[in-house]
């Protein structure tokens, strides 16, 4: 990068389009983001179906319109026809209020996204963005962490003990990895120079940063997984542990509300995604070699494209992977991409001062990735001695026997354990060997 582009990414946005534009077009910019914020979801519904047939080898929805296409439409007005049903113990105006509290927020973090550059609307020159701020990723941010009260308040209304265990889920998924979140968006700050949507997307004119900030990318798209409450993190919800998560005591409209919100926030951090690291509305390769690619309605088709992208690997990751176990789920989060996240805040931050100071930024890049390469190497070997020394310390005198019945359901041995021998008629046993899952002697497969 050379200095005057560095000066250029480094220089204040510029946030004077913003606010001028006259009542009929601000009331009908909303517009546009509502209806395509309710649309999304219908459409996603039936491509995540099909989608996830052909990966299972089945036909998925083929009954309602041609080829099933109107499964989606047909299931919200069943949802709008059903009867709605109200616990006898739950605290009514907090139960009926919590599903608008999840569901509106989604719909607010939308006004700072942006679309596509300056247009002419009917003779108005605007951009194509409701509106901007100079911290518009920290006003998304706020917003959406303030839907995550809505599940809370679902559980806890709701009077019952396996919505509340999915509310409290909820609430330990979201503290987790809003911290992870909130470092990936602080590289990006550091190299933008701007907190402003439109300015991080300007920014991107040269390059994507999902090149340049690979980790920060990868640790966000972790995190927007586990903040929308899908598979493979998808606790709040666990069918097998909790009979339905949060929103098991909701019915009718209520529970329509609560999958609208899913799918605004798949949405909603897709979107983020896309202006974060793939250049927002600017045009991929090779469609970018083309002048007008940029400039009037086309960077519309682009950023929608890349938001489906990013909806298709949320449907690929659902059909995919299983579930994981609640502790895995934290330990990726606390042990795994907060220190990663942190690391790589402190590697921007260098690289960023050495860039002020005149260095080369390709030396300071590899002197940084030799450091790294060093310190991930140490921590692996590390984790490894650990791990065999954990395992190598324990006696045989100190590990308890296995007992297929001691939570009170029958289960079988792990490898590495061996069932309790049987006492027959008039035969003395021994009492059974301490095993254990580490125990890989041949005497335990035995």
């Amino acid at each position: 990068m050379t200095a005057h582009e560095y000066e250029s990414v480094a220089a204040p946005v510029d946030l004077s389009a913003f606010g001028h534009d006259p009542w009929w077009l601000v009331i009908g910019k909303a517009l546009a983001i509502f209806v395509f914020l309710v649309l999304t979801p219908l459409v996603a519904i039936y491509a995540e179906r099909k989608v996830m047939a052909r990966m299972q080898m089945r036909v998925g929805p083929n009954r309602v319109g041609p080829r099933g296409m109107l499964q989606s439409l047909a299931d919200g007005i069943k949802l709008a026809l059903k009867e709605g049903i109200t616990p006898t113990g739950a605290d009514k105006p907090i139960y009926l209020l919590a599903p608008v509290i999840a569901v509106v927020p989604a719909f607010m973090a939308f006004a700072v996204i942006p679309f596509g550059p300056q247009v002419s609307i009917f003779g108005t020159r605007s951009p194509l963005q409701l509106t901007d701020l100079p911290v518009g990723v920290l006003y998304i941010l706020a917003v959406t962490s303030i839907g995550v009260y809505g599940i809370v308040l679902a559980g806890w209304s709701s009077g019952s003990t396996y919505p509340l265990l999915g509310a409290l889920r909820s609430t330990a998924q979201v503290i987790s990895y809003e911290v992870a979140m909130g470092l990936s968006f602080a590289a990006v700050f550091l190299y933008a120079g701007t907190m402003s949507t439109s300015g991080i997307v300007s920014a991107q004119q040269g390059a994507w940063y999902i090149f340049l900030l690979l980790p920060s990318f990868l640790i966000y798209v972790t995190a927007m997984v586990g903040e929308t409450n899908r598979a493979p993190f998808d606790l709040p919800e666990a069918e097998g542990e909790l009979v339905g998560g949060f929103h098991t005591e909701y019915s009718s409209l209520k529970f329509a509300m609560f999958m609208l919100a899913e799918y605004v926030n798949m949405v909603t951090v897709s979107a983020l995604a896309t202006t974060l690291f793939l250049g927002g509305w600017h045009a991929p390769f090779p469609f970018n070699l083309w002048d007008g690619a940029n400039s009037g309605w086309w960077p519309v088709l682009w950023f929608v494209a890349k938001v489906w992208g990013f909806l298709f690997v949320f449907i690929w990751l659902r059909s995919t992977l299983p579930r994981l176990r609640y502790d895995q789920f934290m330990n990726l989060g606390w042990k795994i991409l907060i220190p990663a996240a942190l690391v790589w805040v402190m590697v921007i931050a260098t690289v960023r001062a050495f860039r002020n100071e005149g260095y080369n930024t390709w030396l300071v890049l590899l002197c940084v990735a030799l450091v790294l390469g060093a310190g991930l190497l140490a921590v692996l070997a590390g984790t490894y001695r650990g791990r065999r020394r954990t395992a190598s310390s324990v006696p045989d005198s100190e590990l308890l026997p296995f007992d297929g019945l001691s939570g009170g359901f029958p289960v079988p041995p792990l490898p590495g354990q061996s069932l309790p021998a049987r006492k027959l008629p008039g035969q003395n046993v021994p009492p059974p060997r301490r095993t254990d899952v580490s125990d890989t002697s041949e005497d335990s497969h035995a």
